[in-house]
């Protein structure tokens, strides 16, 4: 049996899935993706309305993802840079700080913010080389404590942790105490202190786009709902049943395998509002962190601050949410409103959309880089991928459908 006539059923049109469907396509497969929605992206989308760009919630590329670059055509998705900075909103005033051996004009408001003590920013260049001599490897070998823990226990004023860390991370990491693993906090520093934090032109969404684009065997079929998943035979909402030699399940697995049903993904949720607003109170392409503790809002950014395929008439600003409110979204957007004004001095403003993302990171244990391709074999026609099998990045999505794939083709190969 050849290898473009095995059946192979891809779960779920994500970065995984997709990622997922790129590996078998080079090596002779002729895959068929099933998604429940009407395009591709899963997670990682972005909308037009009234000519803005907004994805769904605030997410960036980092160019040092080493999944990235071996997936994506980075120069083809005219990528916008970040600084590498932040500007930071603290009991009613505004300070910048940033690398300044990446960006010179960082300098002299990072020596003069009063952010961090002079040991701070000494134990900032020390982080900056351990992490530079470390191998991705050997960060997620490494045992695991919080990230608040691991940056006490690396001497860190609290400070420094509050104002700068605290902020910065857990938009980062969907949680406002920093209890995500070490691990991670090493690896997205690492990635951050390597390349870029950017955005493509044309918003988020293009990055599964381009990786759809570039699928030239693979058969789609949107708009179908997937019941559940057996050895060899996939069951979707409509009661259609088909035959499947090897099935990735590229989407949460355990609402679809029957002995998976007590192993249910946990996940971070987040909110994203979009305003309109006349004017930047950030003029360069920097994030805006609110280290009061009493905020509900953790970042700002003003997307207008970077070039975009579309573009609107004003500026557009969106604003993250991480902390658990309970809030009806009237409420919430008045809650915004009023935090805009108090902590940033913005009252003119218009709001557009908010996203509610109960599904945006998963919670994991026990993080993982890496996977060897055998791992992801659930059955002996089931494999899985998707961020929760390794972490909660765009790498690690890509990483997991590359694996998956591989122990597809693995199989198939000690079948010959």
């Amino acid at each position: 049996m050849n290898k473009q006539d095995y059946k192979i059923h891809i779960i779920g049109a994500g970065v995984s899935g997709l990622t997922a469907a790129r590996v078998l396509e080079d090596n002779g497969c002729s895959p068929v993706i099933i998604e429940a929605t009407d395009r591709v992206g899963g997670r990682v989308k972005t909308d037009i309305i009234d000519g803005y760009q907004l994805d769904h919630g605030f997410q960036v590329l980092l160019t040092a993802y080493p999944a990235a670059q071996k997936y994506l055509n980075l120069d083809a998705l005219e990528l916008q840079k970040f600084i590498p900075g932040a500007t930071i909103f603290h009991n009613g005033k505004k300070k910048t700080i940033g690398d300044p051996l990446r960006n010179l004009s960082l300098l002299i408001p990072t020596l003069f913010s009063g952010i961090g003590t002079f040991s701070d920013k000494l134990k900032v260049l020390r982080l900056n080389r351990l992490l530079k001599k470390a191998t991705l490897n050997e960060i997620f070998a490494k045992a695991e404590k919080t990230t608040f823990q691991y940056l006490l226990d690396f001497g860190f004023s609290k400070e420094m942790i509050s104002q700068f860390f605290k902020p910065f991370f857990s938009g980062i990491f969907l949680e406002p105490e920093l209890e995500t693993s070490s691990r991670m906090f090493e690896f997205v520093y690492k990635m951050f202190g390597e390349g870029f934090a950017t955005l493509p032109k044309a918003g988020i969404e293009a990055i599964p786009k381009q990786l759809k684009e570039n699928l030239k065997q693979t058969t789609f079929q949107f708009n179908t709902k997937v019941k559940s998943v057996e050895d060899h035979k996939i069951f979707l909402a409509d009661g259609t049943e088909l035959e499947s030699h090897f099935t990735i399940i590229a989407t949460e697995p355990s609402v679809l395998v029957l002995n998976l049903k007590n192993r249910e993904t946990k996940w971070k949720s987040c909110d994203t509002l979009y305003f309109e607003t006349n004017n930047r109170i950030i003029d360069k392409p920097l994030i805006g962190l609110i280290s009061d503790s009493d905020a509900l809002i953790n970042n700002i950014f003003y997307h207008t601050s970077l070039a975009s395929k579309s573009v609107g008439k004003k500026e557009l600003l969106s604003v993250t949410v991480v902390k658990e409110h309970g809030l009806s979204k009237e409420a919430l957007i008045m809650r915004i409103q009023k935090e805009l004004q108090q902590y940033c001095g913005l009252d003119s403003y218009t709001f557009i959309k908010h996203y509610c993302i109960t599904q945006a990171l998963p919670i994991l244990d026990g993080l993982q880089y890496e996977i060897h391709p055998s791992e992801t074999k659930l059955t002996t026609g089931i494999f899985l991928a998707g961020d929760m099998q390794l972490n909660g990045s765009l790498n690690g999505a890509m990483i997991a459908g590359e694996r998956a794939a591989l122990g597809i083709l693995e199989t198939i190969s000690s079948s010959i």
